[in-house]
């Protein structure tokens, strides 16, 4: 017997009780790792920091504890870096140069290091402005640009669609045809169609039985001419583009409109336009900004503007002022007038787009 169980007697103090331990309750599982514990209390800290009855903002952040400014904002501008570098070169800067030009006094004599050149402000604009000619130039340029436009996206879109619908050996015949239209240099194809259309050799007098009738000197005779040569050119883009466009279209779509009884006009006006809207925004902007500042076809069909200049057109009548007459602060200043109103246009039907709920 120990003093823990003898009995107390006269003379020995009795024994403190012993507190007896509750027997262990039964693992669960492994003991959770350093990690586990550290993400358990810092779930605990969120939790308290929460506002009841809502839920609270969590902060993101990348991999390996980076910002989200870092690891996903400036990524997409780090590969476009060296792409935005050769914009900047290739055209910020002769903007920079061709808007800083139109306020100064840029002659020959500047030109040559004989005179300083001398700053006027918006004297070259108001010079312009107040220039009857260039309101009448401006006005053909818009309307030659509008029929310009108008022309190749109907001829491109109903091309595209004829691809379509014939066999292989003819679509890719086509196809040869127009990339061919489409490779030509703009002075070796206004060569050709002023030989097609010449009175005295050109066969299309003689097919037409028209004789020796000039196409180049009436003005809008010559605006025609210019007009179907810039069509031949610019079509395959828009053809090539919206072929493209056609074959993603499921099949099934097409072959269901065509069960209901569409006609071959109503499936493309109530199907494949609304899904092509994206790529006839692409290519109508595209035909935009190329026929507003046609030079080539103009300058060499009708010998620098046609007669007394009735063909002129922006371009063209910058290219006289600023090398013909040697005002290179107007011609600057027309060049400036044409990029104002190529971003207007543009953001504009963008801007409507928009309104009409669809992604670009």
């Amino acid at each position: 017997m120990n003093d823990r169980t003898r009995p107390a007697g006269p003379g020995r103090p009795a024994a403190p009780p012993v507190a007896v331990a509750a027997p262990l309750a039964p693992a669960a599982g492994p003991a959770p790792s350093p990690q586990a514990a550290a993400d358990g209390a810092g779930e605990s800290r969120a939790a308290a920091v929460r506002p009841p009855g809502g839920k609270g903002r969590t902060r993101r952040r990348g991999p390996a504890g980076t910002s989200p400014l870092v690891s996903g904002g400036w990524t997409p501008w780090l590969y476009l870096a060296p792409a935005l570098v050769v914009l900047g070169g290739l055209l910020v800067y002769p903007i920079y140069q061709l808007g800083l030009i139109s306020f100064f006094q840029y002659t020959q004599a500047q030109v040559s290091g004989g005179e300083p050149a001398a700053f006027e402000g918006f004297g070259n604009y108001a010079e312009l402005f107040g220039d009857p000619q260039f309101w009448q130039v401006l006005l053909a340029t818009v309307l030659f640009a509008a029929a310009c436009v108008v022309s190749t996206l109907a001829a491109g879109c109903a091309l595209a669609v004829l691809l379509t619908r014939v066999r292989a050996v003819p679509r890719l015949a086509l196809m040869l045809a127009a990339l061919g239209a489409w490779a030509t240099p703009a002075v070796t194809g206004s060569t050709v169609w002023l030989f097609l259309f010449d009175p005295d050799f050109g066969p299309v007098n003689r097919m037409l039985g028209l004789g020796d009738h000039s196409w180049t000197y009436g003005r809008i005779s010559a605006f025609l001419l210019v007009l179907l040569e810039v069509v031949w050119c610019s079509f395959p883009f828009v053809m090539v583009t919206v072929y493209a466009g056609i074959r993603a279209v499921p099949a099934e779509v097409l072959e269901a409109a065509s069960l209901d009884g569409a006609s071959q006009w109503r499936i493309w006006r109530s199907v494949l336009a609304p899904m092509l809207r994206p790529i006839l925004v692409v290519v109508t902007i595209q035909s935009v900004i190329w026929d507003f500042k046609v030079f080539t076809q103009i300058y060499v069909m009708t010998n620098g503007g046609g007669i007394a200049g009735q063909n002129l057109v922006l371009n063209v009548y910058a290219y006289q002022q600023a090398f013909a007459s040697s005002q290179y602060g107007l011609g600057s200043a027309i060049g400036v007038v044409m990029l104002l109103i190529l971003l207007a246009v543009t953001l504009v039907y963008l801007r409507l787009l928009r309104r009409q709920g669809e992604e670009l």
